[in-house]
C-alpha cells in the first residue's frame, strides 16, 4: 500500500472531512479525494461512505485507518532515527506559534537556523495553543509554541515533550491620562470598574483574564475584542479601555500608553512542544536551541 495514500487516509481519520485533511496535509480536496479513490482500488473495499454533505469511514476505512496511524507513527520514529545517526539537521520542519511569539521569536530563530543549517527547509504559521497543541499531536505540525499563565496551566496530553522557552511578564496598559497612571504598580482589584479590551472569546488568553478576575471576585466589563495586541494597544491609547499587555513580541508601546506592573506579578510561561516519537530528530532539537537563544536576545522581542 502506497505510504501517502495511508497518510490521506490517516488526516481524514484524524481531521473528520476532507476539507480538513486537505489543509492539514496542505494539498487540495480534490487532491484527498483522488488519493483515496486510488487506495480502494488498492485495497478493493470502499473506505469512504457519503454522510450528508460529508463523507465519514467505513468499517474497513476505520480499521485500515487504525493500521495507517500505526505506520506513519513507525515511519515517524525511523526518520527520527535516521537523521539522528546522520547527525544531519535536513529536511522539512514545520513549526507553529501564537501570534506574539510568532513575532517576537521566529524572526530570529528562524534567521538562525537559516544560516547554521541551509539544507533545513523550514515552515511556519501562526495558531492559538490549543490548536497548536493538537496540530502537533496530529502531526500537522513538528513543533509548536505555546503558553500557560502562572495560574492557568494548558492541557498537554500524552505523547508530547516539551521544553521551557521563556517566562513572559505581563502589565497592565491603560490610557496616559487614566487616573492610575502615575502608580508604580497596581492591583488587578484597581480595575473592578474598567472597560476591558480583550482577545476573541474562544482564544486561552481571554479564557485566562475571565477565570483570573472572577477569581477575585471581579465579573469584568468586557468592552472591545481584538486578536492582535497592537489593535488593543491603540483601543486603550484612544481611551475605550483597559488591556493586558504581555512583554514577549509588542515591541513599543504607542504614544498616549502607560504599562503599569501588576502586584503580585502576572506571567506567561512559554515553551516548545513536540511530538516524543520524534524527540531525537536533531532538526527539533536545532530549533529548541535557536528558540532559547532568541528568548535570551536582548531588547525589544
Amino acid at each position: 500500500m502506497n505510504l501517502e495514500r495511508l497518510r490521506t487516509l490517516d488526516a481524514l481519520a484524524r481531521h473528520g472531512s476532507v476539507s480538513g485533511a486537505a489543509e492539514g496535509l496542505h494539498v487540495t480536496t480534490s487532491a484527498v479525494s483522488q488519493q483515496m479513490a486510488k487506495l480502494e482500488r488498492e485495497v478493493g473495499q470502499q473506505l469512504l461512505a457519503r454522510n450528508g454533505r460529508g463523507v465519514r469511514l467505513t468499517d474497513a476505512g476505520r480499521l485500515l485507518a487504525e493500521h495507517a496511524a500505526r505506520i506513519l507513527a513507525q515511519v515517524e520514529l525511523a526518520q527520527a532515527d535516521l537523521e539522528a545517526h546522520r547527525g544531519q539537521v535536513v529536511g522539512e520542519l514545520r513549526l507553529a506559534a501564537f501570534p506574539t511569539a510568532a513575532r517576537g521569536l521566529f524572526p530570529t530563530a528562524l534567521s538562525a537556523l537559516r544560516t547554521r543549517h541551509p539544507a533545513l527547509r523550514v515552515r511556519s504559521r501562526e495558531l492559538e495553543p490549543e490548536e497548536a497543541v493538537y496540530a502537533v499531536l496530529r502531526g500537522d505540525f513538528d513543533l509548536a509554541v505555546v503558553l500557560d499563565w502562572y495560574n492557568k496551566p494548558l492541557p498537554v496530553p500524552d505523547g508530547l515533550a516539551k521544553a521551557a522557552l521563556l517566562d513572559d511578564p505581563a502589565e497592565i496598559a491603560v490610557p496616559e491620562g487614566h487616573p492610575l497612571a502615575d502608580r508604580d504598580e497596581i492591583d488587578l482589584e484597581d480595575l473592578a470598574e474598567e472597560d476591558w479590551v480583550t482577545w476573541g472569546e474562544s482564544e486561552f488568553c481571554h479564557e485566562w483574564l475571565l477565570y483570573t478576575l472572577r477569581a477575585k471576585g471581579i465579573e469584568p466589563r468586557i468592552a472591545h475584542r481584538a486578536e492582535e495586541h497592537h489593535t488593543q494597544l491603540a483601543l486603550v491609547a484612544a481611551g475605550l479601555g483597559v488591556c493586558v499587555a504581555p512583554r514577549l513580541g509588542r515591541g513599543p508601546v504607542p504614544p498616549g500608553i502607560r504599562t503599569l506592573p501588576v502586584r503580585p506579578a502576572v506571567r506567561r510561561h512559554v515553551y516548545a512542544v513536540w511530538r516524543t516519537d520524534a524527540d531525537r530528530r536533531p532538526s527539533i532539537r536545532a530549533a529548541v536551541t535557536a528558540l532559547r537563544e532568541a528568548a535570551e536576545a536582548p531588547g525589544d522581542r
